[in-house]
């Protein structure tokens, strides 16, 4: 009977994938599924630097890329140079072909 279930479990996960990784048509404004993974690993990156910085000030900027290597940064922080250490932080990370860099700075 387990064997029965886990078949079973199995069969509807591997449908449910190709479904999901379908082709999309010519013309798509979707972009590939691997472009999401390249996205996330290149924002991954730079809050993993960002977090190594012990400095508290980093953790309230939000990171986000796009399916370009474009890195866009937003967020708070109380200075200008934590604001500029963000930007080279990123701008010095793999995979990252230019920053945009919103973060207000709020004393």
């Amino acid at each position: 009977m387990k064997t029965l279930i886990i078949s079973t479990v199995l069969a509807v996960g591997a449908a449910a994938a190709m479904v999901a990784n379908a082709d999309q048509p010519v013309g798509s404004d979707n972009p590939h599924p691997s472009a999401y993974v390249s996205d996330s690993v290149i924002t991954a990156k730079v809050k993993t630097k960002l977090a190594a910085k012990h400095m508290s000030t980093l953790t309230d900027i939000k990171v986000d890329t796009d399916n370009q290597g474009i890195v866009w940064l937003s967020g708070k922080a109380p200075t200008k140079d934590a604001s500029d250490l963000a930007e080279m932080i990123a701008k010095d990370t793999d995979g990252v072909t230019s920053v945009h860099n919103k973060i207000v700075v709020q004393e």
